[in-house]
């Protein structure tokens, strides 16, 4: 069972964040050779920006989702929290607001992927109501990092 969370404060990013939202997503092990995650961020800042969203706990940068919404299903990237702030409520509670969100703008589903190996993922999702779906997930690049 989590323990109950402090205050933890969701906005939306705001461009001073950078650096410590990569390094979140560094110390997650969510980064990848072929994505360059500046390049990530620069591209969500043009598409509903307001739905990247960071989680600050004494003014540190702990959690982070973004998060999008195409008029037939949510979407939810590089949801992270940082290893020493799990199992407390703050993925929770973040993914909670995420919800919200979508749910206001009409979405009636949430997708998200999951590499295979990511264990610790699996569950979190899980005990939060996420089901695996019956689908094989395809990605072609259309522009290199």
């Amino acid at each position: 069972m989590e323990k109950k969370s402090r205050s933890l404060q969701i906005r939306p990013f705001k461009q001073s964040d950078e650096s410590a939202v990569v390094a979140l997503w560094d110390c997650c092990g969510l980064l990848r050779p072929w994505n360059d995650p500046h390049q990530d961020i620069v591209r969500k800042l043009q598409v509903q920006p307001d739905l990247f969203l960071v989680g600050v706990l004494d003014r540190q940068i702990i959690a982070t989702a973004m998060v999008g919404y195409d008029g037939h299903r949510g979407w939810i990237n590089y949801f992270a929290v940082a290893a020493t702030h799990r199992q407390q409520g703050y993925g929770h509670r973040l993914m909670s607001e995420v919800e919200s969100r979508l749910h206001e703008l009409g979405c009636p589903k949430i997708n998200l992927q999951i590499r295979c190996d990511n264990l610790e993922a699996i569950r979190f999702y899980e005990q939060i109501g996420f089901e695996p779906d019956a689908v094989v997930s395809f990605g072609k690049r259309l522009l290199p990092d």
